[in-house]
């Protein structure tokens, strides 16, 4: 009998062995769904002439600190910096129409197609940078707002979020312009003028679009790249986003009787918002593996992987526990697989003698696609039950998004994105993958399904840190890829789409 049950168990045991590395061996590599796209030659652009009008481009101090920006009398930086860019492009600019979308400084041109019947494609970017911190101009290798180039490299404010993909955007529609190219697509452009304070050039200039009836075929803006060296897989890699996070900043108050700090009560309400705190830090919202993009993702690395980190991937039935940790490991993974909780301000007493009365932190919450704001204000309600006096709400005229849809990866757009990212990255893999921070594409997501976040250029970490701090820089090699891809992309998207 011993010997039957060891016999049953040994038998089980290699047969769960077989079922793990047969699943292995037939897990990852790119789906057979996305479409194979052949690239055409564009125009010959010179990435050290794109880099020069990058170059010229950083010097125009549009910067925004606040919504509502620029205030009235503040605007000479955006209105100079789009007067540079039709004297700089005129093909482009003889070719298409301009418009000042109202109530901003947000830029929409249209480049009418000869086919009315097939749905535009939409180009975006940003004119607006963040500020340089006070102190720090000093730490730059080139000065943050003169556009210097220094070994190959453009430094300043802009550079790569977002005047890169700006001025490649324009360097790509010249060159076709002058080479005597005419779309049956009609290729739209829309420059928002507030990007990184709260996008409302953007949703307004969508929002004409839309009540123009636009649908666009594509639209496309800034978001991820080619990332060298990345911490998913350690090698090269293409990430083209097909989704975004959301956005909601909740006000946790906690009410409790004030008084003198000689004689505290245990419970105050200090110390009860810090047990609130400690509930959502403690119980983080729940992950969901098995969804879009994350689930793409792991297909794609998988072939990058070593055996047994291979293994877990494909039998997460089994081993995903293992794979939800490895992502949790780092910030960045664990803001790809799950809603983020990030307490960020904290105010109590005005005295350090006198006991808060109200104690209030302000926690920002990055909303995966797989939760909604309900299901956040849901979860701070059950971690925090069993504290007295605790009230919550997101904050009143705060910016607030819910999480954008999931685009397609089996249509001729990201078809087009992929062939465009495994030519830059030299073969590298492409992966769909999540943009864990906000861009003014979400607000494309109220015209069309189809909305990517990706700059065609080849980027690694020391190219990275530089995003909103010191030493932003972009190498001229990759406004040559910028440039050159852009006028691929709309090459490539000028065909018609299966079903159009």
């Amino acid at each position: 009998m011993t010997k039957k049950i060891l016999l049953g168990v040994g038998v089980t045991f290699l047969a769960l062995i077989a079922v793990l590395v047969v699943r292995t061996l037939n897990y990852g590599g790119v789906p057979d769904t996305v479409q194979q796209v052949e690239l055409s030659e564009p125009p010959a652009i010179s990435a050290d002439t794109a880099a020069q009008h990058l170059s010229e481009a950083i010097q125009f101090r549009t910067i925004t600190l606040s919504s509502g920006d620029p205030r009235p009398g503040q605007e000479g930086p955006w209105l100079e910096l789009q007067s540079w860019l039709e004297a700089t492009y005129p093909a482009f600019h003889a070719a298409a129409s301009k418009e000042t979308v109202p109530g901003g400084y947000t830029v929409l041109y249209t480049w009418e197609g000869s086919d009315p019947a097939l749905d535009p494609l939409l180009l975006m970017a940003h004119q607006d940078v963040v500020p340089v911190n006070i102190g720090t101009e000093g730490d730059w290798t080139g000065a943050p707002f003169a556009g210097e180039i220094v070994d190959g490299y453009i430094y300043g404010r802009g550079a790569m979020d977002d005047k890169g993909s700006l001025v490649a955007i324009m360097e790509g529609l010249d060159a076709l312009a002058r080479d005597g190219f005419e779309p049956q697509r009609t290729i739209i452009v829309q420059l928002g003028h507030d990007e990184e304070v709260s996008g409302s050039g953007a949703e307004a200039g969508i929002a004409l679009l839309k009540g123009r009836g636009v649908s666009p075929v594509m639209a496309l803006d800034e978001g991820f790249m080619v990332v060298q060296d990345n911490p998913v897989t350690g090698g090269t890699l293409g990430l083209i986003g097909v989704a975004e996070k959301g956005y909601v900043t909740v006000q946790i108050t906690v009410t409790a009787e004030g008084g003198h700090s000689s004689a505290p009560p245990r419970d105050s309400a200090t110390v009860r918002l810090s047990r609130a705190l400690i509930a959502l830090d403690e119980n983080q919202m729940e992950a969901d593996l098995s969804a879009s993009p994350t689930s793409d993702m792991m297909q794609v690395v998988a072939g990058e992987m070593g055996f047994v980190q291979r293994m877990a991937l494909a039998n997460q039935w089994l081993l995903g526990g293992m794979v939800e940790s490895g992502f949790a490991a780092s910030p960045q993974g664990n803001a790809m697989i799950r809603t983020t909780t990030a307490p960020t301000m904290l105010s109590g007493s005005a005295k350090e003698n006198v006991l808060a009365q109200r104690a209030t932190a302000i926690v920002n919450f990055r909303v995966h696609p797989n939760n909604t704001v309900e299901d956040i204000l849901d979860h701070i309600g059950e971690v925090t039950s069993d504290i007295e006096g605790i009230e919550y709400a997101p904050v009143a005229g705060g910016i607030g998004s819910e999480a954008s849809g999931v685009s397609a990866t089996d249509n001729r757009a990201y078809g087009v994105l992929h062939a465009v990212a495994t030519e830059v990255g030299g073969g590298a893999p492409v992966t769909p993958a999540l943009v864990i921070g906000a861009t003014d594409a979400r607000y494309a997501s109220a015209i069309t399904d189809s909305v990517y976040r990706f700059a065609p250029s080849i980027v690694g970490p020391a190219d990275l840190a530089g995003f909103h701090g010191t030493n932003e820089r972009l190498s001229v090699e990759n406004m040559g890829h910028l440039s050159r891809s852009y006028a691929q992309i709309v090459l490539a998207m000028d065909k018609p789409d299966a079903g159009e």
